[in-house]
């Protein structure tokens, strides 16, 4: 990416994490497309106070994480409807199998996901999956560091009681 970047680079380069940000932040599949679009227009509406020394994709990313909530309070009002989104690229030169396994893999972890608490969920996710530091979630959403690292150790344990646990009964079942 140029040093100096435009909002069409930023959208160039972005777009994929963004979607997968709002996805595994809990928008439901069927508000992903609108609320990356959303995710953009804030950036266009914001274009004045982007730093362009920061990076872009932590810059989208808050503006993501803040999209999210309103999406999740949003969802809560409505009747959900359960889906499975088609991942950008899904459709590259991959054969069935390898397809099924990535989409059942994703499966697996939205599904573990959904079940975390709000805050825990977007530590998790902000942290661990989008491979943002600790400061810089600090940052963007106004939480003592001490609570994140807290929220952070009870969604990995969660998550990772919760992966094992569906693991488990996979095995058992005939």
């Amino acid at each position: 990416m140029a040093t100096d970047p435009t909002l069409k680079s930023l959208y160039a380069d972005h777009m994929r994490d963004v979607w997968h940000t709002l996805r595994r932040l809990g928008v439901q599949t069927r508000d992903l497309e609108d609320a990356t679009h959303e995710v953009f227009l804030v950036a266009f509406r914001r274009w004045d106070s982007y730093d362009p020394t920061r990076s872009g994709r932590a810059w989208l990313t808050g503006i993501a994480w803040r999209v999210a909530a309103g999406e999740r309070r949003r969802a809560r009002n409505r009747k959900v409807s359960i889906g499975f989104a088609r991942e950008p690229g899904d459709m590259e030169a991959r054969d069935a199998h390898q397809l099924t396994e990535a989409a059942e893999a994703r499966a697996l972890v939205h599904h573990v996901l959904a079940g975390l608490p709000d805050p825990q969920r977007d530590v998790f996710v902000l942290h661990e999956l989008d491979g943002m530091s600790m400061p810089e979630i600090v940052e963007m959403t106004e939480v003592p560091l001490n609570t994140l690292y807290s929220r952070l150790r009870l969604a990995r344990k969660k998550f990772k009681a919760e992966v094992l646990r569906l693991q488990d009964a996979q095995e058992v079942r005939p």
